[in-house]
């Protein structure tokens, strides 16, 4: 499976459109990992627990998306954005969107 964040795949030519596909996971924080991120909050510096979630979750999320695409019969996905909102304190969705379509 292709996926781009632009319109078309060079060197591709579109042959049939699917339409909308997407992907989501809902991640709550641990509480563990709460307090080492508080600690690095401090003395400054990156989060790695919060950036493996968050890698975790794209993954996730991506893999959800490519599903639904195989199921309608599409071999790419063009136009792919991601979003991210807040569901409840300490836990957040991440959205990740597409246009399935197939390419020869």
């Amino acid at each position: 499976m292709m996926f781009t964040n632009v319109e078309t795949i060079p060197g591709k030519k579109i042959i049939e459109h699917f339409g909308l596909v997407c992907g989501s996971t809902v991640r709550a924080k641990n509480a563990f990992k709460d307090i080492g991120a508080g600690l690095k909050n401090i003395v400054g510096g990156e989060l790695k627990s919060y950036t493996a979630l968050m890698d975790e979750s794209r993954r996730q999320a991506i893999e959800r998306m490519e599903q639904q695409a195989q199921q309608l019969g599409a071999n790419a996905i063009i136009n792919v954005r991601f979003s991210t909102s807040a569901i409840s304190q300490g836990a957040a969705e991440l959205y990740v969107y597409g246009t399935a379509v197939r390419v020869e």
